[in-house]
């Protein structure tokens, strides 16, 4: 499939690219060539096979959620810097 220049010119618009008169020729070539290949794959018959979103099959490696027994209060202010009776205490930041 042939491209035009008029095609290379819009595309190169759409894009904000300035292209010299060699660019386009290249880029001109080079994308027929793509649609070309393009146009060879089309030719295959895929009827039998399953759309993927991968080629490798994937599977979640993430352990299942477990609700378990949290840290206890006390201990988690043990190592606190400042804290109250119930509340890690921290330095005023908004005046």
């Amino acid at each position: 499939m042939r491209i035009s220049k008029e095609d290379i010119e819009h595309i190169a618009s759409l894009a904000r690219l300035h292209l010299t008169e060699g660019e386009k020729d290249l880029f001109g070539l080079q994308l027929s060539s793509i649609l070309d290949y393009m146009e060879k794959l089309n030719e295959l018959d895929t009827t039998d096979v399953e759309p993927t979103s991968h080629v490798l099959p994937l599977s979640n490696v993430m352990r299942d959620d477990v609700s378990g027994p949290s840290i206890q209060r006390e201990d988690a202010l043990m190592n606190a810097p400042d804290h109250t009776d119930k509340f890690f205490r921290v330095p005023k930041i908004i005046e």
